[in-house]
């Protein structure tokens, strides 16, 4: 096992609606940090639909399209480092803003986002479910193989104010 984990933050321009556009950017961003020795691949918030989608990603076809994007991302960067990306779920008839983490050819865990903040330029607790935080499982502690044990949480937008100011 390594002694150290290196982490790409693919800071990238995604087009909101370009769906597949946007899943060839996370490809190449992979592709490239792969070569560079990278043992994850971490991109921003709804990457593969673009951000902000507004009431787009409400139409089933849309985020249907999103979801089976990630999932053959997954299966296209299986041998590699691992890829975090995030994107619409939906589960249950509700749906979420999540962040999928791809390892092995598949989608091995999921985060939805807790806060949905609902104030100027934001409007998502109208478009996503809302999910109660769980104070304890702010971190994911399980250790995994492949990852050195590396305990990780993703925060995302409002969530970071509320995790890291006290």
């Amino acid at each position: 096992m390594s002694d150290h984990f290196r982490l790409t933050i693919a800071q990238l321009n995604p087009t909101v609606g370009d769906i597949a556009g946007n899943a060839a950017l996370a490809r190449d961003a992979w592709e490239q940090d792969e070569s560079a020795g990278a043992d994850m691949v971490a991109l921003p918030e709804m990457f593969i639909t673009g951000y902000s989608t507004q009431d787009l990603v409400n139409k089933p076809a849309f985020h249907l399209a999103a979801m089976a994007a990630v999932e053959a991302l997954a299966t296209e960067c299986a041998d590699g480092p691992t890829l975090a990306i995030g994107g619409p779920y939906a589960k249950d008839g509700r749906l979420y803003n999540g962040y999928h983490i791809c390892r092995g050819g598949k989608v091995v865990s999921r985060q939805f986002k807790h806060f949905l903040p609902n104030y100027n330029v934001f409007d998502h607790s109208k478009r996503a479910t809302h999910r109660q935080p769980d104070l304890r499982r702010r971190m994911v502690r399980r250790r995994r193989r492949g990852h050195g044990g590396i305990r990780r949480r993703n925060p995302r937008c409002a969530e970071r104010v509320t995790l890291f100011s006290g």
